[in-house]
């Protein structure tokens, strides 16, 4: 690895050295600041909400605090053939703390944390929105023999589609 912390190059949201946990959705592998990881919890069904979008699971009571689950594989379209997500034993809920709010996002399964320099992240690739949204997406780490897709989970959850922060922040005040 070059000791050049200090490159000109900048890549968006990604100071150097920072670190990420990894977890597959489908057979992609994807990484979130650690620092948004509050717990990694075994799955378990969720209270459903009518009239929900197929992505928001429900919530779970979290010792004391009413937590929306959001599955990625679902809102993602990493689903099986007959547009379900299947839940087994690698299946887990990352709690995560986004702008103040406790929210869950399901996983197919949690790999490793890793320490990522600038060096080793690659900006995300330019593509039209009509094909496919990579707004959350904050890079692409290149590790020797797989690609690490970087994801800005606070933005992903506080998207006005995903409905989760602002929703619970208006009711509030």
């Amino acid at each position: 690895m070059s000791l050049r912390a200090n490159s000109n190059r900048q890549v968006r949201h990604v100071p150097a050295g920072r670190e990420y946990l990894t977890f597959r959705l489908g057979s992609e592998e994807y990484g979130i600041d650690i620092l948004k990881v509050q717990e990694i919890r075994s799955y378990e069904p969720p209270t459903k909400i009518a009239n929900s979008p197929a992505y928001l699971k429900g919530v779970v009571n979290l010792r004391g605090v009413i937590v929306p689950i959001v599955d990625l594989r679902v809102k993602f379209n990493c689903v099986g053939d007959d547009g379900q997500a299947e839940i087994n034993h690698f299946t887990v809920v990352i709690v995560l703390n986004v702008k103040g709010r406790v929210v869950g996002a399901v996983v197919d399964s949690v790999s490793d944390v890793m320490q990522l320099s600038e060096q080793m992240i690659q900006p995300a690739p330019e593509m039209s929105s009509s094909v496919v949204d990579t707004t959350y997406i904050t890079g692409i780490a290149n590790l020797s023999e797989r690609l690490l897709i970087l994801m800005d989970i606070e933005s992903l959850m506080s998207s006005s589609e995903m409905g989760l922060i602002t929703d619970l922040t208006d009711r509030n005040h």
